[in-house]
């Protein structure tokens, strides 16, 4: 699932920021970026969903 959220988070920012942390100011923030253009949406993306998962790392959710 890590892969296919990296690369949503690649190709459409939004859905793979919305498939990792849901609807909230992140989201929000990270469709504003995408209007901007595409390349700022996929970097906030993809450091949203690697913080996540380091996050999650941390706290022994994943092995």
């Amino acid at each position: 699932m890590k892969l296919v959220n990296f690369l949503l988070g690649l190709l459409v920012p939004p859905l793979g920021v919305f498939l990792t942390v849901g609807v909230g100011p992140t989201l929000i923030i990270n469709i504003l970026l995408t209007l901007l253009g595409w390349l700022p949406g996929s970097i906030h993306a993809v450091w949203v969903i690697a913080k996540h998962e380091e996050q999650l790392n941390r706290e022994g959710r994943i092995s």
